[in-house]
């Protein structure tokens, strides 16, 4: 049996990556012209998997452009931080590990790092500082590829993945001064940074107060449209000996909402139980299997919430816009109009609901047709 053609649960890789030419030309060109991007959108849209895209292009045809990707989902210190963008921007630097070790020590002036190599260099090298020295002189790091950049003649390009993580370490606020401080002077460093908390990201780049406010350009990424959809489809069950028609591929992107994620899951539940041609029936037979294996999950979301942001997130279900009206607050229960400015922030920043065209709507589009089963008695597809 070939592999399926849909992938979600992690990046996409290129043969299932689809659809996203006008963002990948933007941000390519972007990130090769020296202007720092910011990409915004909600979790599961595709962010990561685009910049890797972009990234994997970039590292065909440009020779003299270095790359470096770093998640900073597990990095939970300015230290750790620090020690990763050097070891990552030092290996980047050069495709030989004896050059890393002679980088390792050339480019600093003021710290001594600590570089080690294992059984397998390529992926056994690390390198680590003094604590002390390192706080008093993170700006050695912080400027390091600028300055392999410079004595190299070679440019680099940064992609920071989960960028809203860096809030969570002690003394942030001094920390994210320093960043912008170093990074805004940059000549030959082009800075990606994104992340899956959209309030949070919005809040970092998009407020006047923030030292990151206008760091570069925003993009907004947004839905893949349907008809792109219907075409990756048809097109992935085609490849593997399956078949779908367009009316019935339709069907997916619909029911999840063009939601990246969610399409590719349902797209690959279905082609995993069609033998030869995919129908409605399989579609059906898939989503139910789909809900069911996210159902614990659902249900731990649920208990999770008091018991008023459980009443707003109704009213989001029943597709209501104006929460403090004096009707809409009786009918859901939702207490006063500060409970309600409370709740919608709380549920906003655990993303379970986002403001979409002036309307609130889930996060989450399986979870959305679960809540509705479950709360409404509502059939997950009409």
């Amino acid at each position: 049996m070939k592999d399926s053609p849909f992938i979600y649960g992690t990046t996409v890789s290129i043969h299932s990556f689809t659809n996203r030419e006008s963002e990948s030309a933007k941000l390519q060109s972007n990130l090769l012209n020296g202007i720092n991007t910011t990409i915004i959108s909600p979790r599961r849209w595709g962010k990561s998997s685009l910049v890797e895209k972009v990234i994997t292009d970039i590292n065909k045809k440009e020779r003299k452009t270095k790359t470096v990707i770093i998640d900073l989902f597990s990095i939970s210190s300015e230290e750790e931080f620090l020690e990763c963008f050097a070891k990552e921007v030092i290996k980047a630097s050069s495709s030989k590990w004896q050059e890393w070790m002679i980088s390792g020590k050339e480019f600093f002036k003021k710290l001594i790092p600590k570089l080690s190599l294992g059984i397998d260099p390529v992926t056994d090298f690390s390198l680590s500082f003094d604590w002390h020295e390192l706080k008093k002189n993170s700006d050695e790091i912080l400027n390091l590829p600028e300055t392999i950049a410079k004595k190299k003649n070679i440019k680099f390009i940064i992609c920071l993945d989960e960028f809203q993580n860096l809030p969570s370490f002690n003394d942030y606020l001094i920390f994210e001064k320093k960043l912008r401080s170093c990074w805004q002077r940059h000549q030959s460093v082009t800075y990606c940074l994104y992340g899956s908390k959209r309030h949070m990201m919005t809040d970092i780049f998009n407020n006047p107060s923030k030292p990151f406010y206008r760091f570069g350009d925003i993009m907004l990424l947004q839905k893949i449209e349907t008809k792109k959809w219907v075409s990756f489809i048809c097109k992935g069950f085609t490849l593997t000996g399956k078949q779908i028609d367009e009316k019935t591929a339709e069907m997916i992107p619909a029911v999840m909402k063009n939601h990246s994620w969610y399409v590719q899951q349902l797209a690959h539940y279905t082609w995993n139980i069609t033998h030869k041609k995919a129908t409605a029936m399989e579609i059906h037979i898939a989503l139910n299997e789909l809900i069911n294996a996210n159902t614990p999950l659902y249900q731990k979301e649920t208990e999770s919430i008091g018991h008023t942001q459980l009443n707003l997130l109704k009213a989001v279900a029943k597709g209501e816009t104006q929460f403090t009206s004096t009707f809409v607050m009786n009918k859901h229960q939702l207490g006063t109009p500060r409970n309600v400015s409370k709740n919608k922030t709380l549920l906003i920043n655990n993303d379970i609901i986002h403001e979409i065209n002036n309307k609130f709507e889930f996060v989450d589009p399986a979870f959305e047709l679960w809540f509705k089963k479950q709360f409404f008695n509502r059939p997950y597809v009409s």
